[in-house]
């Protein structure tokens, strides 16, 4: 993931801005589903992959 992250800042790629925004969208999704804590970490991270990819991406810059 840092790497995705290096390659987005090292040089302006669609292809890496988006997957670095998909990263850091999926990460903030699987945080906030930990903490109501009701989900198995498998599913919120089946449920975090979903969310992620199901709408526009909300990274800027």
């Amino acid at each position: 993931m840092a790497l995705l992250l290096l390659g987005a800042t090292a040089g302006y790629s669609p292809v890496y801005a988006r997957a670095a925004c998909s990263v850091h969208t999926f990460q903030r999704n699987f945080g906030d589903l930990k903490k109501a804590g009701s989900m198995s970490p498998f599913e919120r991270f089946v449920f975090s992959l979903v969310l992620s990819n199901s709408k526009a991406p909300a990274c800027h810059g």
